[in-house]
């Protein structure tokens, strides 16, 4: 099964824009073509007629359908098999049973955004056809009626955060990636730094963007610092030595730190 594009700063982009499509691609790591949200109602067949003429690098190119059992589903769907493009994002995924019905040809990223996205995470994590869970903080907070994912200080109001834990936990125990949600707010850079770096650290695959200047930021929070790149490899070089747990600098070293370790340097050479 394909798995999303390799990297961790994945930037959206409104699918009635391809004069955009080109760009983003040399600015991120991989590309998520909007046809849901991005795109008003009027203007999404024109979308789709500029997705079937753009010439895209289809590895590195996620699109943003709109929800299963909706009218422009299909018609997104009739779209992307003119395409190269076999990697969807199903917006507003609530419902295992449809997800699993989706043409076989197509790997699913589900977008868990709604109160009911959220507490079906775990039963669609498990379908073979999805790859991956991303979840959305704004739609959740409208499916409850609410009006604000953040409190004043910019931080997640609890529900988001546990949403943010429950499609992340989903996900990996599955096996399955896991991408964190978008920041809106695109002048806080600092607030972007932070949940990126909480996102590397918790163990999402990649955050979500929305604007070209937010990739440096995700991709610097993701890459691991020199320090941590030679603890990694020096623990490792020093697991060779032992037979099990053992104490390094200080610390006690078992399998799961030497985990940590591995997954460091795999950042590292990403």
């Amino acid at each position: 099964m394909t798995a999303i594009p390799a990297g961790p700063a994945l930037l959206f982009c409104p699918a009635d824009r391809p004069e955009r499509f080109a760009s983003a691609l040399a600015r991120a790591d991989g590309v998520i073509i909007d046809l849901e949200d991005a795109v008003a109602p009027a203007e999404k067949t024109a979308a789709r007629g500029a997705l079937i003429d753009a010439e895209l690098d289809a590895s590195r190119v996620i699109v943003r359908v709109n929800p299963v059992g909706t009218p422009d589903h299909e018609a997104d769907l009739a779209t992307l098999s003119q395409t190269d493009v076999r990697t969807i994002m199903v917006a507003k995924a609530e419902s295992p049973q449809r997800i699993r019905r989706i043409d076989a040809r197509y790997t699913v990223v589900a977008l868990c955004e709604t109160a009911r996205g959220i507490a079906a995470a775990e039963r669609i994590a498990a379908l073979d056809n999805v790859s991956a869970l991303m979840w959305g903080a704004e739609d959740l907070v409208a499916s409850l009626g609410g009006t604000s994912s953040r409190k004043p200080n910019g931080r997640y109001r609890d529900v988001a955060r546990h949403a943010r834990a429950h499609v992340l936990l989903s996900a990996g125990a599955r096996g399955k990636a896991a991408i964190d949600a978008v920041h809106l707010d695109i002048a806080d850079t600092k607030g972007l730094a932070r949940e990126a770096e909480d996102a590397a650290a918790s163990g999402f695959a990649a955050t979500a963007c929305i604007h070209p200047s937010q990739v440096a930021v995700i991709r610097a929070a993701y890459r691991p610092s020199a320090s941590d790149s030679e603890w990694a490899h020096a623990v490792l070089r020093a697991a060779e030595d032992e037979g099990g747990v053992f104490t390094y600098r200080g610390r006690m070293v078992d399998e799961p730190v030497l985990r940590h370790a591995r997954t460091l340097l795999h950042r590292t050479g990403r």
